[in-house]
């Protein structure tokens, strides 16, 4: 398993777990849950961050102006901006080139939402930003329905992976659509990330053994009652479902087929 990196465009990375920065009560906790977690990339919403274009005025930030960068050590992390936040494909667009701009990444999470309620992507214009900015140069990682036509078309695009969700964002509800996750995996020729849906380990261990290449979560360990130790449950959770991924289950059946088998005993 040592050399059992997960490879994303020219990044390789020895944790599956990808985690987030919004919820947390409070800076110190989040610190705390992303070292449990054992993650190596974090995402974080461009809109989020307190940052200063250059050519801005170069004076220290007042203390009440605390960025959340000011609490994620960048030499241990690989920072993923994401477009949270943003309806259209210009939004999302121009949130991507303001947060390269100001120096955060040319890789991006992008996230184009279609609906309010339900947060579900709006594929059109996901597919219409994706485009755009694989032109532009961005790596970039676009968060979609559990469509296998989307995703392939996302593939078509540029996309350096597909991130499906597993259920609605922060709902907790787990993988509701099994099947197509299975069908994304078995087409998909760039990295499958499950994102978002996710509310307790076992539901990270079955995306990995689905075939998943990784899980991003925020809700699930930001939300907990104790964040640290559910980050820590992620990331066991991550590895154990990605080994018996490839170890390979037994298969189903119908009847009872004995551990101990009774051929070759003596007496009989």
């Amino acid at each position: 398993m040592n050399s059992d990196n997960l490879i994303i465009a020219d990044k390789s990375f020895s944790s599956r777990l990808i985690v987030g920065t919004g919820k947390y009560a409070s800076a110190a906790v989040m610190v705390r849950a992303h070292e449990a977690s054992g993650a190596e990339m974090i995402t974080v919403a461009v809109r989020r961050v307190n940052i200063a274009l250059p050519g801005a005025a170069g004076a220290p930030r007042a203390p009440k102006d605390a960025s959340l960068l000011d609490y994620i050590d960048t030499s241990k992390y690989f920072l993923l901006p994401n477009t949270a936040g943003c309806y259209t494909a210009d939004e999302a667009i121009r949130t991507a080139r303001l947060g390269r701009e100001a120096g955060l990444s040319h890789w991006e999470k992008l996230e184009v939402i279609g609906d309010e309620r339900t947060l579900f992507p709006d594929t059109e214009q996901l597919l219409e930003a994706t485009r755009v900015l694989v032109r532009e140069g961005f790596v970039v990682l676009p968060y979609t329905n559990d469509d296998p036509i989307v995703c392939r078309k996302l593939e078509d695009a540029g996309a350096a992976a597909v991130m499906p969700l597993g259920a609605p964002i922060g709902s907790g509800l787990g993988i509701q659509n099994v099947n197509n996750i299975r069908i994304i995996r078995e087409f998909a020729r760039v990295p499958l990330i499950v994102d978002a849906g996710v509310g307790t380990a076992s539901d990270a261990a079955l995306a990995m053994e689905l075939g998943a290449d990784g899980v991003l979560m925020n809700t699930a360990i930001a939300g907990a009652q104790d964040p640290v130790a559910m980050a820590e449950s992620m990331k066991l959770a991550v590895r154990a479902g990605r080994l018996a991924c490839l170890a390979g289950r037994i298969p189903r059946k119908l009847y009872a087929n004995a551990s101990s088998p009774i051929e070759g005993l003596v007496g009989r």
